[in-house]
């Protein structure tokens, strides 16, 4: 452990060092049809909880608070053996399919047409992934044709027949999930997953060419894998066709070692310079005329390894992670790594929504706010505008090697900061948020304006719990955002604060330059 003299730790902000626009997409979710996230989660039809249109209204009450920008749908694992054209029409006459990802019966009564309301009144853009596994690229264009052209073609009128005289416009489109992993149904490698997601998009531009498009990056980081070398190939070949390229990670306290699961989510960001790196070499010689670079979604991201043995894999209760503490900090380090890396990560989603490995729980009589909801919920509606480069100066500590979660692969992690930090600045208000990952203690901080000076009541809002087991569950609320007392500070370049031990904390106010 690096130890510093007596002085406190310090974080140095300076308003013209800067990394990149946030951009409101890393604040997105994802809504699978697994488990219990769609049917007994947003949706349940004759609950006395649920609309006339079979929505869930305390559960879109508590969605809303999230600030959801971007909502990826309807896969995941689901979406490789998904016809689409089997969740449209009457809902009497659909289809029942054998979901063969997460071994249940499929309905169908809730689909495309019934999640984009669902989305106008979450206030949220919607995100398809099309079937790369099963599907066909014809597949794949029907589906854009049935939701952005406006009229002629079949499937512009099927949906006006269907009621929906307008189309929806969705601007963006993924070409498959986790088409490297060895568990998606139509598993390809990459020159042929390459291949068929070329031709797709071809077809899928050809019928509304205003569509981004995001390709299936690695997934596969277990210790036998190669993920650089598919994400090499699937840049390589689909540089002039991609927009963003997506990745997917999940941790987990395997090991019960807190310092350990604390530190994960710089595994997230190692990751990210790697893939970064890749692009940049794909960029010299892209063809893309006046489009911007691609950028990367971690359109995959979150806690889960409690729910992840056969008896909570499958069926309708699959993945029901329950959360505590410490999770809601290692969330609150993911979203500080999208913030420090918002040149280049344009597009987060957690996964999922509701009831599975979610911020969102549920029963047939009422619901409650999972320990990860309040860091989710602080950022999306407060941090935004120009990351900025802070410096931290604070004790550090070393891991062991473990594992990242189950089914990842292992780290040692050197010199960790027990401070994570983000910061943003937006027309002269800044954000900080900070993380304290000491256990034990709190840490005495100098924030030092580094250009301009601090001035006026900045407002401090902190996530912490008695413990850093704590849970909350129906009925019992150990962990929230609590709005602490202001920091009233007239002209100064400096602001001390003591960031309690175990503890997200959000500080917000004005420079004045």
């Amino acid at each position: 452990m690096q130890t510093l003299s007596a002085q406190n730790a310090r974080i140095k902000i300076d308003v013209d060092r800067t990394i990149g626009e946030v951009d409101k997409n890393i604040y997105g979710n994802f809504v699978e049809h697994l488990g219990r996230c769609v049917y007994g989660g947003i949706y349940e039809e004759n609950s006395p909880l649920s609309d006339e249109n079979g929505i869930r209204l305390d559960v879109l009450d508590a969605v809303k608070e999230l600030n959801v920008s971007i909502t990826r749908y309807p896969g995941g694992n689901f979406v490789s053996n998904y016809n689409w054209k089997d969740g449209i029409g009457p809902k009497d006459d659909r289809p029942a399919r054998m979901e063969l990802a997460w071994s249940r019966l499929e309905s169908n009564r809730f689909g495309t047409d019934e999640f984009m309301a669902y989305a106008k009144r979450m206030g949220t853009e919607p995100y398809f992934s099309v079937n790369m596994g099963t599907g066909t690229i014809k597949e794949a264009q029907e589906w854009v044709e049935y939701c952005n052209v406006k009229s002629g073609p079949y499937y512009a009128e099927l949906r006006k027949k269907n009621g929906h005289e307008d189309p929806y416009n969705i601007k963006y489109w993924s070409l498959g999930n986790e088409m490297d992993g060895f568990w998606q149904m139509g598993h390809l490698n990459a020159e042929d997953y390459s291949k068929k997601a070329r031709e797709a998009a071809k077809l899928m531009k050809l019928t509304s060419p205003e569509i981004k498009l995001i390709a299936a990056g690695s997934s596969n980081y277990r210790p036998n894998a190669d993920p650089n070398e598919w994400n090499e190939k699937v840049l390589h070949e689909l540089r002039d066709v991609i927009d963003y390229l997506a990745l997917h990670m999940y941790v987990g306290n395997v090991e019960n070692n807190y310092y350990n699961f604390v530190s994960s989510p710089l595994v997230l960001e190692e990751r990210t310079r790697v893939v970064k790196g890749l692009i940049d070499r794909e960029m010299q010689n892209a063809d893309r005329g006046n489009r911007p670079p691609i950028y990367i979604a971690w359109d995959e991201y979150n806690i889960w390894y409690r729910a992840r043995g056969e008896e909570t894999m499958a069926g309708t209760k699959a993945l029901e992670e329950r959360y505590n503490l410490e999770d809601a900090l290692v969330i609150s380090g993911f979203l500080n790594a999208f913030i420090r890396n918002a040149d280049i990560v344009k597009m987060a989603n957690m996964a999922q929504l509701v009831n599975v490995i979610a911020p969102i729980f549920t029963s047939e009589k009422g619901m409650f706010k999972q320990t990860i909801f309040y860091p989710i919920q602080l950022f999306a509606n407060n941090v935004k505008g120009t990351s900025l480069d802070v410096h931290v100066d604070c004790e550090t500590y070393d891991t062991g090697k473990f594992f990242i979660g189950l089914g990842e692969s292992t780290t040692i992690q050197k010199d960790v900061p027990f401070l994570d930090v983000s910061a943003t600045y937006n027309n002269g208000e800044v954000i900080v948020c900070v993380m304290n990952r000491n256990k034990d203690k709190a840490i005495t901080t100098d924030l030092l304006c580094q250009e301009g000076i601090f001035d006026g009541e900045f407002e401090v809002y902190e996530i912490n719990g008695p413990d850093i087991k704590s849970e909350n569950d129906f009925g019992k609320t150990s962990v929230e955002t609590k709005k602490k007392s202001s920091l009233k500070v007239k002209k100064s370049d400096k602001i001390t604060y003591d960031f309690p031990a175990h503890s997200f904390t959000m500080i917000k106010g004005s420079i004045v330059k």
